[in-house]
């Protein structure tokens, strides 16, 4: 079953590699409960099938890391990339992408929680498995507001400014 507006994101964990060890996060690959991380907060959310794939590297992360200051400016706390890689893969894109500090890069190794939110797919024809559909939403204190799933491999509604003009 597909997550739809109004439905609570499903239980699940992400992780994430830390570059800076704080108070309760050590250096490298951490393990968060999502339920912790969105509680009281307004999270942008942006999902997509691979770290360094082509669409996803030249378009989707670069517009959500250009538009982050607009984004918190009407109210986001935090900006997540979702993607079915290890939080070692999804740091160094981040670096990569100088993301850092602006977009959190949360790993689904396994795409347990792209399967939990229903919007998993079958990249076996491109030999990637199971991974991510392309979508973004905006949770607000977990509860999914703004849902946007792009349909056979485009790029027209996930993008940083359609959430944008959404809020």
């Amino acid at each position: 079953m597909t997550i739809k507006i109004g439905d609570k994101l499903p239980e699940g964990s992400l992780s994430e590699f830390i570059e800076t060890e704080t108070e309760g996060c050590a250096l490298g690959p951490n393990t968060f409960n999502v339920q912790d991380l969105v509680k009281g907060k307004t999270i942008a959310i942006f999902g997509l099938p691979g770290a360094y794939t082509p669409t996803c590297s030249a378009q989707h992360v670069p517009g959500y890391v250009k538009l982050a200051d607009q984004l918190k400016a009407k109210g986001v706390d935090e900006i997540w990339c979702i993607s079915v890689n290890d939080a070692f893969v999804m740091g160094a894109w981040g670096r990569d992408q100088k993301a850092t500090g602006i977009v959190r890069m949360m790993a689904d190794g396994n795409a347990a929680y792209a399967k939990a939110l229903g919007l998993d797919a079958d990249f076996s024809k491109f030999g990637m498995g199971t991974r991510s559909q392309r979508y973004s939403l905006l949770a607000v204190d977990g509860v999914v507001k703004q849902l946007n799933v792009e349909q056979g491999g485009k790029f027209e509604v996930s993008n940083a400014e359609t959430l944008l003009g959404q809020l």
